[in-house]
């Protein structure tokens, strides 16, 4: 009988695309995720016996195991190629612990991009499993059982029932609430700016006061802005200098995962999860005609900017046959590794078959699968082509001791820019000579106030946590979800505002455990975890040090903390019944907008939580409800007036769509 191997990944659709790939000679199983977990019913780790986890299988897996140990026992070998992370390396380990395969045999691949050159590749290279990968995992899930599991319970006590707390979270939600309070606590200042328009040989202009004396131009006030409006009409203007040069911008790193996180928000207005949901799909494998069905990425969880010499030599190809010699760079661009604690061993998302442009594509796509697919593929072959050039000139008049200012931008060669957005807008200069006088056509003085820092996007918060080193490509999504799922945060105009419920969580934690809600100690923790991947750390030593910091805070917190209360979000509503303000409150099936005055007013409604996009067909705030299943889906607030649904979030100016 011809052998035949056994080879198991995480997911169907990776286990059909592979099937395909492999051919005869092997069979493809799926173990649908993790197998084996920390039981949820206690905290499942020996903390008296070295932190030993206690793994048992996961519920409702267990025809999945006697699948895979039915194929194993009639196989030749087994091969064992979940994802080429943390988790997947964990995957591999629980798959083998469950066939009783040697995890120091040959028995591990990790794939890249599922192509027939990208498995070919990995099975060439068949090695034992990575237990320092596996360790690292181990260490990261059982720190979050110990801080999750001895915390909620303190926030039952203390707060309200059915709450709790994440290590990574906590850090998170705290950003969130310090970002809050930076805005609460803002103090507005008066300034003004004044505008001259000129009338000049080239025509029109406006021109920017910028400087009295030499000095950079402050006015506080409204008289101030009237004395400067009357001395500027006592003066002549004439152009003092106009300098116009080149400004050569390099263009954008190719994609990683916090990148593209923010993009797919800014661009395709996708949450992080969805983001990753979608370049799953197209990371896992899609039919193509004539390829077969083949992933169409790269690995998607990844921080590192680099790109395979075969890739760049793939895309240069094309950049020169699509644009002409001129796009392409005098050498290959190298984009350097950025943030802290990169991990390089990857490479950067790119299209796996870059010559398979997205129009090329689409009607094999679902709609969200084309758009990602050509956000990376535009992004990835810009990456590779000739700066940009552009043209700035910056004009400067004088009017006795003031001096104001023009700056026009143009593109003179746009290059990467013919896929992605340089983000300037062109402002044409003038050709005037010095010494030429401008006559004054009208003088605006504008009164301005100094701003607050905006709250964070959900891509802003990722992109924070990363510069922080906080986190990691497999956990930024996540962390973001958790907040959402926690109600500790809501999104507001499409920035995340801490809940009442959110920023009492936040005090309690950073009031009395400052340390492990500490961005910088969190970070010095994933650095530690990285230690331990890397083999010079072992994992028992990073979870001992944190938990006896940790301990020691818990128990004097459970002796000498009060109960706080947790009051009501109010509203900028009063209650139509009796007048006094609406309240956001919690119940037990969700939240709900309620009389401050119960239960002398029995009013109530229920809670639509706004997304700051505006509904396609009318033009009312959408809303994010959901349905009997518990899926959420975006709505009309103005229902049933208006009956627009859609499961997906419309971009601004997108027009009706089917849901």
């Amino acid at each position: 009988m011809a052998d035949r191997y056994l080879v198991v990944v995480e997911s169907p659709a990776k286990a059909k695309t592979i099937k395909k790939i492999l051919g005869k000679g092997y069979e493809v199983m799926a173990s649908y995720g993790h197998l084996m977990d920390l039981p949820k019913s206690r905290m499942g780790v020996d903390v008296e016996n070295g932190f030993s986890p206690e793994y048992i299988k996961i519920r409702g897996k267990g025809e999945v195991v006697s699948r895979l140990l039915g194929a194993y026992r009639k196989a030749s070998g087994v091969i064992l190629a979940s994802d080429p992370d943390r988790e997947g390396e964990s995957i591999a380990w629980q798959v083998a612990n469950l066939l009783g395969i040697d995890v120091s045999s040959p028995c591990r691949v990790r794939m890249y991009e599922i192509t027939p050159s990208g498995v070919k590749s990995a099975f060439s290279r068949v090695e034992p499993i990575d237990m320092n990968k596996v360790f690292a995992q181990q260490a990261r899930r059982v720190l979050d059982r110990l801080l999750g599991y001895e915390l909620s319970p303190l926030l039952w006590r203390k707060v309200k029932r059915g709450l709790s707390a994440g290590r990574v979270q906590s850090v998170a939600l705290r950003m969130v609430c310090e970002r809050e309070k930076e805005i609460r606590d803002f103090k507005p200042e008066e300034y003004w700016v004044i505008d001259v328009v000129v009338l000049s040989s080239g025509g029109e202009l406006t021109l920017r006061l910028s400087r009295l004396n030499g000095r950079p131009v402050k006015i506080s006030s409204a008289e101030e802005a009237r004395r400067v409006e009357e001395d500027l009409r006592r003066y002549p203007l004439s152009v003092s200098s106009l300098n116009v040069g080149r400004i050569y911008r390099a263009a954008p790193p190719p994609f990683k995962t916090s990148t593209l996180q923010q993009e797919a928000a800014r661009r395709l207005s996708f949450s992080p999860r969805k983001t990753m949901t979608v370049a799953q799909q197209l990371y896992e494998g899609v039919d193509v005609p004539g390829l077969g069905t083949v992933g169409l990425i790269t690995y998607m969880r990844t921080d590192s900017l680099r790109v395979s010499k075969e890739a760049q030599e793939e895309v240069l190809s094309l950049i020169g046959e699509l644009f002409g010699e001129a796009y392409l760079p005098e050498r290959p661009n190298v984009h350097h590794k950025g943030g802290a604690n990169v991990q390089d061993a990857h490479e950067a998302i790119r299209p796996t078959y870059v010559r398979l442009t997205p129009e090329e594509v689409k009607e094999h796509l679902s709609p969200d699968q084309f758009r990602l697919y050509q956000l990376i593929w535009n992004r990835f072959v810009a990456s590779q082509m000739a700066p940009a050039v552009l043209l700035k000139g910056v004009l400067w008049v004088e009017a006795g001791p003031y001096e104001l200012k023009y700056e026009g931008i143009s593109v003179e060669f746009e290059s990467f820019g013919r896929l992605w957005p340089l983000g300037i807008g062109e402002r044409e200069m003038p050709r005037l000579d010095p010494g030429e006088v401008l006559k004054i056509k009208e003088i605006r003085p504008q009164q301005r106030f100094t701003q607050p820092p905006s709250r964070y996007s959900e891509a802003g918060l990722i992109k924070a946590l990363e510069e922080n080193g906080v986190g990691r490509p497999s956990t930024y999504a996540t962390i973001v979800q958790t907040l959402h799922e926690r109600r500790y945060v809501v999104l507001e105009e499409g920035k995340l505002k801490p809940t009442a419920l959110g920023e009492l969580v936040n005090e309690l934690l950073v009031s009395n455990f400052p340390e492990v809600v500490d961005v910088q100690f969190t970070a010095r923790m994933e650095e530690e975890l990285d230690q331990v991947e890397e083999g010079s750390k072992g994992w028992v030593e990073v979870v001992r040090g944190f938990y006896e910091r940790f301990k020691p805070l818990l128990d004097r917190v459970y002796r000498e903390q009060e109960r706080v209360k947790l009051e009501p979000e109010r509203l900028e509503e009063s209650c139509p019944k009796c007048g006094s303000p609406l309240v956001i409150r919690d119940g037990r099936y969700g939240r709900f907008v309620s009389c401050s005055d119960y239960p002398r007013c029995d009013y109530s409604r229920s809670y639509q939580e706004q997304v700051g996009v505006p509904c396609p067909v009318c033009g009312a705030p959408l809303v994010r409800r959901r349905s009997k299943r518990g899926r959420p889906f975006f709505g009309c607030s103005r229902y049933p007036e208006c009956s627009y649904v859609a499961w997906r979030l419309p971009r601004r100016g997108e027009g009706a769509f089917e849901g």
